[in-house]
């Protein structure tokens, strides 16, 4: 045995004292997770960068990690003490066994089906289905693995709707997931940006990986360079802050993919590109809409 694990049900006034504490007092690392999570009750939080913090959740699990050389419960009473919170009446530790984690972590994920052909399955495991078209892709610091309904809805856009040779430009490329797959459904040139350093260098390195040419332009897109597609992942309030920005990259009759939007942000950000675009729902999904639309041609 090589770590402990505690965890207790808190109440949310004392979540971020206490889990300062508990670092204070010999955790090594601490957590908190919906208490309610994989049930009926499980309440989802999103949050936009700049936003001001959303409340926990009705019931929070904190769970704190220690060295099998320190006694959980003393320490999370001396931390209760510490901040003036009730020590909870109820708790629970487990020892952590030391194993393989590489292989464990593997265990976790697995291909992922798109569409009917289209599967995005990692390194280390097989493609699921004979003739299929597959991106492989490792899961990394860079966001995109495909598993999130944001990254599913532009990928079943581009397999639905890019033409042969079309040229794609994914903005805000994260691992590079939409660019490898537009150019493996048979874009001509594709391009990608991302304002983070190490979602260039995952793009590059999956890219490579796939056996496909991607163009990683950084800093910025070239002023006065179109596409035929333009594709953004990213959230609702930089997707209405980089409206002109991106309507300006994509040719007059050309097409824009949207996604990192919640339902409820669907009206204010068709509003922020209403003057270059007709925007619409495209595959609504676990509380996030895709908007696509034509760039209107140049009067």
């Amino acid at each position: 045995m090589r770590w402990v694990s505690l965890s207790l049900e808190i109440d949310a006034a004392w979540v971020e004292s206490l889990a300062d504490a508990l670092l204070e007092h010999g955790a090594l690392s601490v957590q908190v997770t919906d208490a309610d999570a994989g049930t009926a009750r499980e309440t989802p939080l999103f949050r936009e960068p700049g936003e001001a913090p959303e409340a926990l959740w009705p019931r929070n699990l904190l769970s704190a990690l220690f060295d099998s050389g320190v006694d959980p419960a003393q320490a999370l009473g001396a931390a209760c003490r510490a901040v003036g919170a009730p020590v909870p009446a109820e708790l629970r530790t487990e020892p952590v066994w030391d194993q393989d984690w590489v292989r464990a972590t593997q265990q976790q994920f697995g291909p992922i089906q798109i569409s009917p052909r289209l599967w995005i399955v990692p390194s280390w495991c097989e493609p699921p289905v004979a003739g299929a078209l597959v991106l492989e892709l490792d899961p990394g610091l860079a966001f995109g693995t495909g598993a999130h309904p944001t990254t599913w809805q532009c990928l079943r856009w581009l397999e639905d709707n890019l033409r042969p040779g079309q040229s794609v430009l994914d903005f805000g490329c994260g691992s590079g997931i939409l660019a490898i797959a537009a150019k493996k459904l048979g874009a001509g040139r594709v391009a990608a940006t991302d304002i983070d350093r190490s979602a260039v260098e995952a793009s590059r390195r999956n890219a490579r990986e796939n056996g496909v040419v991607v163009d990683l332009l950084t800093p910025d897109v070239p002023h006065g360079e179109w596409f035929d597609v333009v594709v953004a992942n990213l959230l609702a309030n930089p997707l209405k802050r980089l409206a002109s920005l991106l309507a300006a990259h994509t040719r007059p009759a050309g097409n824009i993919v949207l996604a990192g939007i919640l339902d409820a942000q669907e009206r204010a950000v068709s509003a922020a590109f209403a003057e270059w675009f007709d925007l619409a729902p495209v595959h609504p999904r676990d509380g996030w809409i895709g908007l696509a639309g034509q760039r209107k041609l140049v009067t």
